[in-house]
């Protein structure tokens, strides 16, 4: 999941200071010439078989194209619109999560992305990344929605908009100039809103059941 990023119209600000940390990630910004990790990541046909069908990204794309719109801070935040992913214990890089307001002058509509290495899925990672940078928009930087988009036949990445706490909005159709496996079947839109998100953080803790086999009080 995670569209092709913005240039936008800001100078790069890289930097290595970390700008969330979680039990297990640390989201940092990236840094010029890092376009050989982005390579390697979508040269997995498998981190890529519902972006492109499984073609690679080239380097000349991810350099030129791709990095410099992950450099760049947007305009109403201050903060990037990009993270790149290293595991908080070894550093290992891990992939990239995306948090961009969907207007140059506005922060009320953002939209979640998340591109892992393989070696990262299954592990409950990307909703761990996606559940804090919803939490630190609604809570700090002003956000009113979140929004994330994937194909339909893409469970995996649906799960976890589902276990991040988006709620499915709507399947929309396009017309593609060069469909992959699963175009047909449309894209669809998952969502939450501030007030969903505050009505579940209020919302009193489920009075837990009863242990099993345990004896009627009344009797």
């Amino acid at each position: 999941m995670g569209r092709r990023p913005s240039r936008g119209d800001n100078p790069p600000m890289g930097s290595t200071e970390a700008f969330l940390t979680t039990d297990r990630l640390v989201l940092r910004p990236f840094s010029p010439g890092e376009e050989e990790l982005l390579v390697g990541l979508d040269g997995d046909p498998e981190v890529m078989r519902y972006l492109t069908g499984g073609r690679p990204t080239p380097l000349e794309v991810a350099r030129d194209e791709h990095l410099p719109g992950m450099l760049r801070r947007h305009p109403c935040t201050g903060v990037f619109d990009y993270w790149a992913a290293e595991d908080a214990v070894t550093g290992e890089w891990l992939g990239w999560f995306e948090f961009r307001p969907l207007e140059r002058d506005s922060a009320a509509e953002v939209e979640l992305g998340y591109r892992l290495r393989r070696a990262a899925w299954g592990r409950g990672l990307a909703t761990e990344g996606a559940r804090a940078l919803v939490d630190k928009g609604f809570a700090e930087l002003g956000v009113e929605r979140v929004v994330a988009y994937t194909m339909a036949v893409n469970r995996g990445s649906r799960r976890v908009m589902e276990k991040t706490g988006l709620r499915y909005v709507t399947t929309h159709f396009e017309k593609w100039p060069d469909p992959i496996e699963g175009a047909e079947e449309g894209e669809v839109e998952y969502a939450v809103t501030r007030a969903e998100w505050h009505a579940r953080r209020t919302a009193p803790a489920p009075a837990p059941a009863p242990a099993a086999g345990a004896a009627d009080a009344s009797a």
